[in-house]
C-alpha cells in the first residue's frame, strides 16, 4: 500500500514545529535573563512594552501610573520650554486662573503661623453673605479642627473649594475674641476677575490694568471702556506689565476692539498646522483713541500678542521694556484618566513676521529659566544699548524698524532704577518680612483702618504713622537687624512697599495699582507721550532731516509679583 502524501510531509511539519519552539523558547529565555530585548524594536510600541517588563519583572513592586506621571515631563521637556504634562488632580488648579469663574466660598487667604487668615471676602459672595469677615482666622473646617503642619494653601482649598449649591461649615476665631464662632456657606460661582484696575489718572487719560488673558477679558474690557467714557476719557493706557498670557482668542478680540478693518493681528504656523491669520474686522468701537500700551520682561504670550498687533500696525505706543518672548502655541489634549498634554504645535508670529518665541535649546531648560537673570545681569534693565537683537530687522506697516529673535521691545524704553535699593531693603523684600508686617499691622489696626474708603486719605494716614520705623522694630525683631543708614537711604522704597501692601489688605486690588502708579515713572512716560500728541507712531524720518532726541524716563520698582501667595476658595 502506498503512502499517501499528508503521511509523508508529516515528520517535516514536525520538524518545522520543534524548531519553531526552540526559537520562541529561546527568545524567551533570553527576554527574562536580561539580553537585549528584540522585542523592543521601534519607536512607537517601547515605552509601552517597557513598562509591561517594569510591572511584570521589576525586583520590587512599582506604581506604574506614578512612574508614568514623572517620565512624560521628561520627554516633553526634551521638545520645548513650554509643552507641559498636567496630572488628572493638577487639572482643575491650572485651569482656575483662565476661567471665568469657580465655585468656592468667595474669600482671599494667606497661611500665616500654620493658620489660615481671611485677606479679603468677594463683594456679594458667599462668605460674605455667611457673615465673615476679613481679618477672621479660620480655625476648623465642617467641625474639624484645620490649624498646624497640615496647612497648606492646597489642602485649604481642597476643603474649601467645592461644587455649587454645597455647604460647609467655617470656624473662625474674630480680633479681639477667644471664642469660636461657625459660619455655615453655601459654595457658588465665583467671579475670576483678569481687568484688576479701571480708573482715570487724570482729566484725560484712562487706565485698565489687565492681569491675565481669560474666557472673561474681553467683556471686562468693554465694560471697563465703558466707565472710563462715563468720566470722559480721551486718552487711554492698557497695562500688560507682569501679564503672563492667557487665551489667544481673548487677545485677538482685544485687539480687534482698536484696530480697523482688514488689519492683521497675529498669526500661527506650524509643521502640521498650517498658517491660520487672525484680522480685525472693522467693528471696533476705539479705533481712534490715543493708546499707549505698558509691558515689561514678565509680559508674556498673549500680552506680547497685542502689544506686538498694536506696534506692527502702528496703532499704539508701546512703554516699558522687552517682554518675556513667548510665542509657542499650546493644544491641550486629555487621556482618559483625566490628565492632559499641552503639545507645542506652532509658533506665534506678529504681522511683520517677528516671531515672539525668544530662542531656546530643546531639553536645556535651565538657560531658559534664567534667561530674566541673564538680561538683568547684562544691563538690559538699565540701558536701552544692552538689549540683544539676536533676530532680523522687520517693519512696521508705516515702515518703523523692529527687530526679531524674541519678545516686543518697546518704542520707549524706561529702565529699572536701583536709586535707594540697599541690602536691608533687598532682605526685607526678599524675606517675606515686609508681608508679615503688613499683615501683622493691618489686623492690629484694622478697626481704625476700615474707617477710609478713599485711597489717598488712607495713604496720608499711614505716612503720618511712620510705618517704617514700626516696620525697622519688628524686623529687628525678627531676625532682620536694623541698619539705620540704609533705613534712611531706602526709606522711601520701603514706605512705598509697606504702605501699598496694606492699603491693598484694606481696600482692594484697584486701590494697591493706583498707589503704585502715583510715582511711577512708566505711567510719566504714558502721559508725556499724550501731552506730546504722540501716542500714534509716525513714519521713520526721510534722510537728511534732524531726529528727535531721546527722552530717558526712571523706574523705581518693588517686586509687583507678591500678590501671587493671595489664594482664592
Amino acid at each position: 500500500m502506498r503512502p499517501n502524501k499528508s503521511n509523508r510531509m508529516m515528520p517535516l511539519l514536525m520538524a518545522v514545529c520543534v524548531v519553531i519552539g526552540i526559537l520562541i523558547g529561546t527568545f524567551y529565555a533570553n527576554h527574562f535573563s536580561g539580553n537585549r530585548l528584540n522585542i523592543i524594536n521601534s519607536g512607537s510600541n517601547r515605552l509601552n512594552n517597557l513598562l509591561h517588563i517594569v510591572d511584570d519583572q521589576y525586583v520590587d513592586t512599582v506604581n506604574i501610573d506614578s512612574l508614568v506621571d514623572r517620565a512624560i515631563p521628561q520627554i516633553l521637556a526634551d521638545l520645548d520650554p513650554h509643552s507641559v504634562y498636567i496630572n488628572a488632580k493638577d487639572v482643575q488648579k491650572v485651569t482656575d486662573d483662565l476661567k471665568g469663574s469657580f465655585s468656592g466660598v468667595g474669600i482671599e487667604f494667606v497661611i500665616r503661623e500654620d493658620t489660615i487668615h481671611v485677606q479679603g471676602v468677594i463683594k456679594n459672595g458667599p462668605a460674605e453673605r455667611a457673615g465673615i469677615l476679613a481679618g477672621d482666622k479660620i480655625v476648623s473646617v465642617d467641625g474639624k479642627v484645620f490649624v498646624g503642619k497640615e496647612v497648606t494653601n492646597e489642602e485649604a482649598m481642597h476643603r474649601l473649594k467645592g461644587p455649587k449649591g454645597t455647604k460647609v461649615k467655617i470656624g473662625v476665631i474674630r480680633y479681639g475674641q477667644k471664642k469660636e464662632k461657625v459660619f455655615t456657606v453655601t459654595r457658588d460661582d465665583i467671579p475670576q476677575k483678569s481687568v484688576s484696575a479701571v480708573y482715570m489718572v487724570d482729566d484725560n487719560t484712562g487706565y485698565i490694568k489687565i492681569k491675565s488673558f481669560g474666557e472673561n477679558t474681553y467683556p471686562e474690557l468693554l465694560i471697563a471702556l465703558a466707565q472710563l467714557s462715563q468720566e470722559g476719557f480721551s486718552n487711554l493706557i492698557i497695562d500688560l506689565r507682569d501679564n503672563t498670557g492667557g487665551y489667544l482668542q481673548s487677545a485677538v478680540q482685544m485687539a480687534n476692539e482698536f484696530l480697523p478693518k482688514n488689519r492683521l493681528i497675529v498669526y500661527t504656523q506650524g509643521r502640521k498646522s498650517p498658517r491660520q491669520d487672525f484680522k480685525s474686522d472693522g467693528r471696533g468701537s476705539y479705533q481712534n483713541i490715543p493708546l499707549v500700551v505698558l509691558i515689561n520682561e514678565s509680559s508674556a504670550s498673549a500680552s506680547e500678542i497685542f502689544a506686538g498687533a498694536m506696534q506692527d500696525n502702528d496703532r499704539a505706543t508701546i512703554i516699558g521694556r522687552r517682554s518675556f518672548g513667548k510665542g509657542l502655541v499650546q493644544q491641550q489634549m486629555s487621556f482618559p484618566d483625566g490628565s492632559m498634554i499641552r503639545l507645542t504645535i506652532a509658533r506665534y508670529y506678529t504681522p511683520s513676521g517677528r516671531c515672539i518665541q525668544k530662542p531656546y535649546v530643546a531639553g536645556d531648560d535651565k538657560d531658559y529659566e534664567d534667561d530674566i537673570l541673564a538680561r538683568y545681569q547684562h544691563g538690559e534693565f538699565f540701558s536701552q544699548d544692552s538689549i540683544k537683537h539676536t533676530g532680523p530687522a522687520y517693519h512696521t506697516s508705516k515702515g518703523r524698524t523692529v527687530y526679531g529673535g524674541g519678545g516686543i521691545t518697546p518704542d520707549i524704553f524706561v529702565p529699572e532704577d536701583t536709586l535707594g535699593i540697599t541690602s536691608y531693603y533687598k532682605e526685607a523684600a526678599m524675606s517675606g518680612l515686609i508681608l508679615q508686617f503688613a499683615f501683622t499691622y493691618t489686623d492690629d489696626n484694622r478697626i481704625k483702618l476700615n474707617n477710609f474708603t478713599e485711597m489717598m486719605e488712607l495713604s496720608d494716614y499711614l505716612v503720618s504713622q511712620n510705618t517704617v520705623d514700626k516696620f525697622a522694630t519688628y524686623a529687628d525683631k525678627h531676625g532682620l537687624k536694623r541698619r539705620n543708614l540704609m533705613i534712611r537711604k531706602s526709606h522711601k522704597l520701603l514706605q512705598r512697599y509697606i504702605n501699598s501692601r496694606i492699603i491693598y489688605n484694606i481696600m482692594d486690588e484697584d486701590a494697591w495699582t493706583q498707589y503704585l502708579n502715583n510715582d511711577d515713572n512708566v505711567i510719566k512716560a504714558a502721559i508725556n507721550v499724550f501731552e506730546n500728541n504722540a501716542a500714534f507712531p509716525k513714519a521713520p524720518e526721510t534722510k537728511g532731516k534732524k531726529k528727535n532726541d531721546k527722552v530717558a524716563f526712571k523706574e523705581q520698582k518693588i517686586p509687583h509679583g507678591d500678590l501671587n501667595f493671595i489664594a482664592k476658595a
